[in-house]
């Protein structure tokens, strides 16, 4: 039987140290949600969900064939977006979480770490450079009600933490691809 996998594309942060909305900025002619978006196509997934407050990234995930589902609780922090794409996957046997300022990941690393968790999909699958997690980060579907009690700006960090054990690196193609925006120096 084949793993049934979701995604959820967090794109819900308020950019206050970039100083807004980073998600329409492009880098290198490409804003960064849609590089996102293009790393993670909806069709790789059983359901695929884009959490946000903007409705301009809402409409780009609709025309891309995601869920698009308007995050209400934004300023609560990453727990709110967590628990929001969560609940739009249904039925699954694993969820991967993406954050949307990863400029340069590609999906040969996203298909490497989808494949991962289907040959051991009790663990949970981070993808990683030189020993180091980073994002995406698949969690088991038996791991959802911790991921689902999470609040505030914590995020599934706090469900690794408590679940070492089972945690599994998968090397990116390359260490830029882990490598975030925060600042507009970052965009460089």
């Amino acid at each position: 039987m084949a793993v049934r996998l979701g995604a959820v594309l967090m794109a819900s942060g308020s950019g206050r140290r970039f100083g807004g909305n980073k998600l329409l900025v492009p880098v290198e002619g490409v804003p960064l949600i849609q590089r996102t978006m293009d790393a993670l196509p909806a069709g790789l997934f059983a359901r695929a969900a884009v959490c946000s407050p903007y409705p301009e990234v809402l409409a780009l995930a609709e025309r891309r064939g995601y869920l698009a589902r308007f995050n209400p609780q934004a300023g609560e922090g990453i727990a709110a977006s967590i628990r929001l794409g969560l609940s739009a996957l249904g039925a699954v046997d694993g969820a991967l979480f993406a954050v949307c300022d990863q400029p340069f990941l590609n999906t040969q690393s996203i298909l490497r770490l989808m494949n991962a968790f289907a040959e051991s999909p009790a663990s949970i699958c981070a993808l990683a450079w030189g020993g180091a997690r980073g994002n995406p980060v698949v969690f088991p579907q038996d791991l959802f009600a911790g991921l689902s009690a999470l609040t505030g700006d914590t995020g599934g960090g706090a469900v690794i933490r408590a679940h070492r054990d089972r945690l599994r690196l998968v090397e990116a193609s390359s260490p830029l691809e882990l490598r975030d925006v925060d600042a507009p120096e970052d965009m460089i």
